[in-house]
């Protein structure tokens, strides 16, 4: 990628040669001219929001920035480019949307994420550390900045305007508002599972902001919910892209002697997927991970995976997620374990099952859903 500050060799994390996208688009090039351009003083506390693969963070990183981000895999991808372009790890700071922010923020660059709601907490939770002076841009690609971004800035921090395109990217500016009363952040959200969806029915689900449907149990889910595997005794369980935890809760409600392991990259989901575990009184035993995949997790110590794989990686659609997940798992089943897996008719996940296992089973299937069971030989 090449800024007014040097060219940087950038890659996603964790990095495949058959994977073709870049770790920058035009959006994070746009804030970078930017602020080059308008010498924009990126000076005192400098804070990036929802950088996608550090590509800001690597950039700026001479001034000490601190990137506040949801992802583990954008932390990993950020501590990897600063090593590739011989940059001081500990020259940008790194935390997560769990962490306390900065108690003031002189500089806020945010790249708009794709949830709306994501956007909204992390602006509720920095504006108390944002003052009159505070440059705050904002950027992304055309399709990602609606009407609804814009009010949300001048909701929660003051003034907002938006810049012509370029290259089917725009900047966000917004006057930040002297420092007054703050609205109070409605994050997390909690609501009551439906009744029709075995054992969890009329529990309740807690929602971080940013976690796959919020408002209510999403039909994959609550089609997955219906078909669980029910046998019962001494297992270790995981929970693969655990989002908000209620399969994995289930499984324990279910079976009080399984041991469940609930993993996701997201920090918001895997905090969401504890405090709904917690929320229900849950007896079994539970570990919550946020990591990548089962990266960590022994060869041959599970009994069974439980997995709902996205087929989005930001906006690019991808299966790259769900085949990684598929061998993670089929490594760290016991011989006999088994995987199963919910997702929609058209990502022919069978395909790959067999490919890996040498077998999938079809479970169940609606006109929108299969579920699919593979037995690891």
């Amino acid at each position: 990628m090449t800024t007014p500050w040097g060219d940087r060799a950038l890659a996603r994390f964790p990095e495949d040669p058959r994977d073709r996208l870049r770790a920058w688009d035009a959006s994070d090039e746009y804030l970078l001219r930017h602020l080059a351009e308008q010498d924009t003083p990126l000076s005192g506390t400098v804070v990036i929001v929802g950088d996608r693969w550090g590509a800001l963070a690597t950039a700026l990183a001479q001034y000490g920035p601190v990137q506040i981000t949801d992802s583990f895999l954008t932390q990993e991808a950020t501590r990897a480019n600063l090593a590739r372009n011989e940059v001081a790890p500990d020259s940008v700071r790194l935390l997560t949307t769990q962490d306390p922010p900065p108690e003031r923020v002189d500089v806020l660059l945010v790249r708009v994420p794709k949830s709306l709601a994501l956007l909204e907490d992390q602006l509720l939770r920095l504006a108390p550390a944002v003052h009159a002076g505070t440059v705050v841009v904002g950027t992304g690609m055309v399709k990602e900045i609606h009407t609804s971004t814009l009010k949300l800035f001048e909701r929660i921090l003051g003034p907002t305007r938006t810049s012509l395109a370029e290259k089917k990217a725009r900047l966000i500016h917004c006057s930040p508002r002297s420092s007054g009363t703050r609205a109070a952040n409605p994050w997390p959200h909690s609501y009551t599972l439906p009744d029709g969806i075995g054992v969890v029915s009329g529990h309740t689900v807690v929602n971080h902001a940013g976690v796959f449907c919020a408002e209510r149990l999403d039909i994959g889910t609550r089609f997955f919910l219906q078909h669980l595997p029910s046998s019962r005794g001494p297992r270790r369980v995981v929970d693969l892209g655990c989002g908000n935890g209620v399969v994995g809760t289930a499984v324990s409600l279910a079976d009080p002697e399984a041991e469940v392991l609930f993993v996701d990259e997201s920090f918001q989901a895997v905090a969401s997927a504890e405090a709904t575990y917690k929320a229900n009184g849950v007896p079994g035993q539970a570990e919550f991970r946020v990591g990548d995949g089962l990266t960590g997790v022994p060869a041959e110590s599970v009994d069974l995976v439980l997995n709902n794989p996205p087929f989005h990686s930001h906006q690019a659609t991808t299966d790259a997620t769900a085949w990684r997940m598929f061998s993670d798992a089929r490594r760290a089943l016991r011989s006999g374990g088994e995987l199963w897996v919910v997702g929609n008719r058209h990502l022919a996940y069978h395909v790959k099952l067999k490919r890996l296992f040498g077998n999938s089973q079809l479970v169940a299937s609606d006109p929108k859903f299969v579920v699919l069971r593979a037995v690891k030989r």
